[in-house]
């Protein structure tokens, strides 16, 4: 079935499930970690964080997050904001998630500055304000999103037809998560990698369908095998974990190295974070 068009705005594919971190090296295993480690290498206190968030402990990866958001950490203050949108592990609170969401941009976090261009464009779980998402969605573009310069395109004509992945973005941006899944999931069997990745987001999340960590894996892992960088890297964080996948670090590493030659933000950031211990051990 193809949905009609839900709104007047073309949209984009940085979704709010967008949670991906740089990750520590194989060597620190954040999981024995404690709040010294993640002031002292915040990298590790983001990676502990997400593996608590695949695990639906959203109180321990808070605890994390609030402590790397008290030092202006981007990546912690974005994901409290998407703690508080989603409800996970607290009741649902949009100011709060806006609030946090400005934090997180303004200390340079580029998912924040999409979010909030995608929030403000909807104008259904935050007002309408067309200045506000054409700010968010320039300083998204200049950090290279080419979905955000689609999108300030949308804004200056907002009568033009969404594609099928389009309307999913809309609707997912307007809270509409189950009417969203229905038309990823459609794409995605049709072969569209890029809504094979959001439905493995929504599946690890619970936004919309069941919490199903098996079927988030699968779902990266085809999306991956594909060339979908976002899904290549959090297939690399699965096997890293053991969270979806038996780990295999090894293999992770690979995967690592794929999203990071798509220039993949986060990839290449731990890549290099993992080049950075390389060379200092003795």
């Amino acid at each position: 079935m193809r949905l009609a068009a839900s709104g007047p705005h073309c949209f984009f594919r940085q979704s709010a499930l967008a949670l991906l971190l740089a990750l520590a090296s194989p060597g620190l295993w954040a999981q024995d970690s404690e709040r010294s480690d993640w002031l002292r290498n915040p990298a590790m206190g983001n990676y502990k964080a997400y593996a608590e968030f695949k695990m639906a402990h959203y109180a321990a990866a808070r605890e994390v997050w609030e402590t790397l958001a008290g030092i202006g950490n981007g990546d912690a203050l974005f994901n409290l904001g998407i703690l508080a949108e989603d409800g996970l592990g607290e009741p649902k609170n949009m100011p709060r998630a806006e609030a946090l969401y400005v934090s997180a941009a303004q200390a340079g976090n580029f998912k924040a500055r999409y979010r909030l261009g995608m929030l403000y464009s909807a104008g259904a779980l935050l007002a309408r304000d067309v200045e506000k998402a054409r700010l968010y969605l320039t300083l998204a573009a200049e950090g290279g999103d080419k979905d955000a310069l689609a999108t300030l395109a949308a804004l200056e004509q907002p009568s033009c037809s969404q594609t099928r992945f389009q309307q999913a973005e809309w609707l997912g941006a307007s809270g509409r998560h189950a009417e969203a899944a229905e038309l990823y999931r459609e794409l995605a069997d049709a072969g569209d990698r890029q809504a094979q990745t959001r439905m493995a987001w929504m599946h690890e999340a619970g936004r919309g369908v069941d919490r199903d960590l098996l079927e988030a894996a699968r779902r990266f892992e085809i999306a991956a095998v594909a060339g979908e960088a976002e899904a290549q890297y959090a297939l690399a964080v699965m096997l890293r974990t053991g969270r979806g996948r038996e780990q295999d670090v090894a293999q992770g590493r690979w995967w690592l190295r794929r999203a990071a030659a798509q220039n993949h933000p986060a990839a290449m950031a731990a890549l290099r974070a993992e080049s950075s211990r390389d060379e200092a051990a003795p």
